[in-house]
């Protein structure tokens, strides 16, 4: 038996054929929470990325947040800490949530933890002011990133929004990309990303949109980091 199958447990396949190392294996969750381990995975911009995603979290009180699946580090207690909003989070894989409740004690009172597929959520339509999703889709085939923007259209409120921090689009120009062992690795290591480069990410939303009465509202507000490498997008969302 291949040893992603031991992983299973109710996530999707890809998840646990592709990274079960990184968030499924209970070594791996206690090795990439590291601060430093995580800051070099993103050549350094994690705590640039951490401040300009926190500036664009709503902070306005009574407001709904759903944060799309767990993270590594600091960014959940951050947000948290910033305001007194009740915010939902959701992840498809168990130890994922118990490593985020261990962080979040102290704000477990608005703090609402669940164990969900970002594909398929359980929250009714329009339950939420703003959607953010920190570096989930470039880790999801196509299919399922479909499914999740259809998701994020349907239960985003009418004059809330979208806030995504992810991978630029494909970075011809940077150093990076250009160094091919480099690239080569990051797609191994990466196998959706190199798909996830090439997608249109306001198109995809605005599509998913349309489906459920809603539109963008106006052009979307995007803050690149690491010369394009990384992005943050917020996208203002309207009913049509």
């Amino acid at each position: 038996m291949r040893l992603y199958k031991k992983f299973l447990d109710g996530v999707p396949e890809y998840l646990a054929r592709y990274y079960w190392w990184a968030y499924l294996w209970n070594w791996g969750i206690w090795l990439f929470d590291h601060q430093p381990v995580i800051n070099a995975i993103l050549f350094g911009q994690y705590d640039k990325l951490l401040k300009s995603t926190l500036a664009q979290v709503e902070t306005r009180p009574g407001t709904k947040l759903l944060q799309l699946t767990c993270v590594y580090g600091k960014f959940t207690p951050a947000m948290l800490s910033g305001a007194d909003n009740e915010i939902h989070l959701c992840d498809v894989a168990t130890g994922q949530l118990q490593l985020v409740r261990r962080k979040t004690l102290r704000y477990a009172d608005r703090c609402h933890l669940a164990r969900m597929n970002a594909e398929c959520l359980g929250y009714r339509n329009d339950a939420f002011d703003q959607v953010i999703v920190f570096f989930l889709f470039h880790e999801m085939p196509a299919a399922a990133r479909n499914n999740t923007y259809a998701e994020i259209a349907r239960v985003v409120n009418p004059g809330g929004s979208v806030l995504v921090t992810e991978y630029g689009a494909t970075p011809h120009r940077h150093w990076l990309y250009r160094f091919v062992p480099f690239r080569f690795l990051l797609g191994t290591l990466e196998p959706f990303l190199p798909g996830f480069w090439q997608e249109d990410v306001m198109e995809k939303l605005n599509g998913a949109l349309r489906q459920n009465d809603k539109a963008l509202q106006g052009e979307p507000g995007v803050e690149l980091c690491f010369a394009g490498f990384y992005r943050i997008m917020r996208f203002n969302i309207a009913a049509r």
